[in-house]
């Protein structure tokens, strides 16, 4: 072939192309005219867990969307328009919607994952694990761990999460701590759910030695003193914990003998190798 009839194939296949666009466009919008939406597919995407809680919230979310979308004529329903209200929504990571060939809108989400709640002031919300504020829309609730504290530009929420993250990883803290209340960096505390006293496990370093601490404390300590024998049980210290005895009123009026005084703490050192006198007796 010559390369002038080359040159006319090339053209005439890129006019039947053109064509062929040009007419499958007409059609797409005669057959949208003529079709409704028959109705909404909502696919999650990237967690699983939280399929139904974000079903439930974007078919919450669209039922207060101002344009009609299932029975409405398919040419109607903007897609763009979806995607930028349900991501106006602050509650996810992209949306992504399209008219399916079943003549459905399809959405597909890929959700904020929160990793706690937080509780400041009157305010509560929950963060990702980047950070980000996510709002605690009813419709959107899940369970996760409660954080309580003020935070400020110099300690932000976000310093709490290697913490958080610990404890819903380790199955004896998850079962123990209900929630966790950030007095400042250097002192987190976890209030267990039993109502008793508060573990100080101040800042998020040595997580592991730290829980292994405590984990002894209660093995070793708790049988024979009691779960409100202290107030507050501090293994923020390397190599010792420390367990603050509750506050007991005193008698004035009676003499009291140095060697019956009760310490107002009792510092377990080396991991707790070596217990208190009281317990050594009691062990006896």
């Amino acid at each position: 072939m010559s390369h002038t009839g080359k040159v006319i194939m090339k053209w005439s296949l890129l006019l039947l192309l053109f064509a062929y666009c040009i007419t499958m466009s007409f059609w797409a919008h005669a057959e949208a005219d003529q079709h409704v939406c028959e109705g909404i597919d909502i696919e999650v995407k990237g967690n699983r867990q939280m399929d139904t809680i974000v079903v439930r919230g974007v078919a919450h979310a669209l039922a207060r969307y101002p344009h009609k979308i299932k029975g409405a004529h398919l040419n109607e329903i903007n897609t763009a328009a979806v995607e930028r209200y349900l991501t106006g929504l602050n509650t996810f990571e992209s949306v992504n919607c399209m008219i399916t060939a079943g003549s459905r809108l399809k959405i597909e989400i890929v959700p904020l994952v929160p990793v706690m709640r937080l509780f400041t002031g009157d305010k509560s919300y929950y963060i990702n694990k980047d950070g980000k504020q996510i709002e605690s829309k009813s419709e959107f609730y899940t369970d996760a761990p409660v954080v309580t504290g003020n935070f400020n530009s110099d300690f932000t929420p976000k310093e709490v999460i290697p913490l958080v993250k610990y404890i819903e990883k380790d199955p004896m803290l998850r079962n123990l701590v209900g929630m966790v209340e950030a007095r400042d960096s250097r002192n987190l505390i976890l209030v267990p759910r039993m109502l008793g006293h508060v573990v100080n496990f101040g800042d998020t370093t040595r997580l592991k030695e730290k829980k292994e601490a405590l984990q002894l404390f209660y093995k070793k300590v708790m049988p024979y003193k009691g779960w409100e024998e202290y107030d507050t049980i501090s293994v923020k210290f390397k190599g010792q914990v420390v367990a603050t005895r509750r506050i007991k009123p005193v008698v004035k009026s009676l003499p009291v003998d140095s060697d019956d005084i009760d310490p107002d703490e009792t510092t377990l050192g080396d991991h707790l190798t070596e217990t208190d006198e009281e317990i050594a007796n009691t062990e006896e």
